[in-house]
């Protein structure tokens, strides 16, 4: 089992490259807003421990079910604690369930320019319905990028299999190739 933890700023491309990620591989894409956007229709607002819970019987469902892995999207606040705690909260549930399963760490970084034109792209709207009043959006998109620190600096990412990629000159098919070759997926 292997479990690829792609991270990133938002509207950086993690979703389109784990889209292009699950073309190329066979590994099954589970982004952030396949909770998110429900929970946001039922409750009509964020509500943390509703969507945490969802995630939580995913991750552990696809664990224990055999398959070859799972990309998983999400944004890293690195200057929380609780956020590396998720890490290696979620890589419990599947180490417990699949003793031999394996961890990636892809972080995607992209300039707020390029992230900004992302945030506006169909592919993200289509999945996104909370991202297409624009205007809330790129506001949330700057208060994030003041609000936490979302990019880790050089040499923080203690884990053995981690890739930095700038995607932000790069398509969404190139930055999955370089995932893909360079953890021979």
């Amino acid at each position: 089992m292997k479990l690829v933890f792609l991270f990133g700023n938002a509207a950086v491309g993690k979703m389109t490259v784990g889209q292009e990620l699950m073309k190329r591989t066979g590994l099954r894409l589970f982004h952030n807003h396949m909770t998110i956007e429900p929970v946001l229709e039922i409750f009509g607002s964020f509500h943390t421990a509703a969507i945490n819970r969802l995630r939580e019987v995913v991750f552990e469902e696809f664990a224990s079910d055999r398959q070859y892995g799972m990309i998983f999207t999400m944004m890293w606040a690195f200057d929380m604690p609780s956020d590396w705690a998720y890490i290696e909260h979620v890589k419990s549930i599947f180490r417990e369930r699949s003793p031999e399963a394996e961890f990636y760490y892809v972080e995607l970084v992209a300039s707020r320019e390029a992230r900004m034109q992302r945030n506006v792209s169909g592919n993200r709207l289509k999945n996104k319905a909370s991202k297409r009043d624009i205007a809330v959006s790129n506001q949330r998109l700057i208060d994030d990028d003041s609000r936490h620190r979302l990019e880790s600096y050089e040499g923080e990412i203690p884990f053995e299999n981690y890739l930095r990629i700038d995607n932000t000159n790069l398509s969404p098919e190139d930055a999955a190739r370089q995932i893909q070759e360079h953890f021979n997926l």
